[in-house]
């Protein structure tokens, strides 16, 4: 038995990491034909789950930097496009998804592993929680994708009468 205190932020990383090869096996194990299929009204498509996850993480790089360079920073929610279908510009390839997922995450994964300790104590302020920083930040970003990559085996698998019947 070890006394080592468990790195939460380690396992946060680590969870993080391995996000994208997840995605990547998991994105390609979809049939081609499934990926735009509409389970419900207001549901998102697989690939608009999976174009999401994509698009996010710019917004999450740049609240990453904000949090640890301005003293206590200010965010607004994020809301994603809620314009008509026949407004929005094609879903990109998923090879595409894949690749911007990939990058940004890349990104996201430098800038934190080299935050220090009191880094991850920052702190920032969301009006949607009542307690937002680095390490929740991160931790909300593991979750997020991991919700979407939940939602989208549900909505590829899931029978109809057994499907969740929340929206997006």
């Amino acid at each position: 038995m070890t006394n080592e205190k468990y790195d939460e932020s380690k396992a946060i990383l680590d969870a993080l990491k391995a996000s994208p090869p997840i995605f990547e096996g998991f994105l390609r194990s979809i049939p081609p034909d499934k990926l735009d299929q509409k389970r419900g009204e207001g549901f998102w498509t697989l690939h608009e789950h999976a174009a999401h996850l994509a698009d996010v993480q710019p917004m999450g790089l740049e609240r990453m930097r904000r949090i640890l360079t301005e003293d206590v920073p200010e965010f607004a929610p994020f809301v994603p496009d809620q314009k008509e279908a026949a407004e929005k510009p094609p879903l990109p390839p998923v090879e595409e998804i894949i690749a911007n997922f990939k990058v940004g995450r890349t990104q996201q994964l430098e800038l934190l592993k080299n935050a220090s300790p009191d880094d991850w104590k920052r702190t920032a302020i969301h009006p949607e929680y009542e307690r937002y920083g680095l390490f929740i930040f991160a931790r909300h970003i593991l979750m997020h994708d991991h919700w979407h990559m939940y939602r989208m085996e549900e909505l590829w698998l899931t029978r109809d009468e057994y499907l969740s019947k929340l929206e997006g």
